[in-house]
């Protein structure tokens, strides 16, 4: 009789472990390759546009390194012509790196972010052969002591 229950115990065991190793996996796969935070370090206003400049801060968490070869700023609709800029960063895995960045963009965007939105950052690596590989970044605000105007 105690082998039967035994048996009935391992069998919902296995299934129980099955089913926590499935979870572990699929939130896994959820999780971001790249996150992100930023801080507007200066900023000038240009009309109906924006010029910033932004110190970034990315962290990889995927196990292979990123050559970033152009960050693209997408918020809303799509990015202005600005809002890219070509660059040259190495984001080695399972590590983090800093880089700054300019950009132009509308400055509803830039007063929208000021209120709490978080801007979306595309980033751009090499594929196989000519490809080209997209990343979405939704950047934090990284709290400043000084406000920039």
């Amino acid at each position: 009789m105690s082998y039967n229950i035994l048996r009935v115990c391992k069998w919902r065991l296995a299934v129980v472990a099955l089913f926590v190793l499935g979870v572990q996996f699929a939130l896994a796969s959820n999780a971001p390759v790249v996150s992100g935070s930023y801080e507007v370090v200066q900023s000038t206003d240009l009309g109906s546009q924006t010029q910033i400049r932004m110190l970034i801060h990315l962290t990889n968490h995927g196990p292979y390194d990123l050559s970033i070869q152009r960050m693209t700023l997408w918020d809303f609709s799509h990015p202005d012509k600005g809002g890219s800029q070509a660059c040259a960063v190495s984001l080695r895995a399972h590590a983090s790196t800093e880089t700054t960045q300019e950009f132009t963009i509308r400055r509803s965007d830039y007063q929208l972010w000021q209120k709490g939105m978080r801007p979306r950052l595309v980033l751009q690596t090499p594929g196989p052969g000519k490809t080209k590989n997209t990343t979405v970044v939704r950047l934090d605000r990284i709290a400043s002591t000084a406000e920039v105007k």
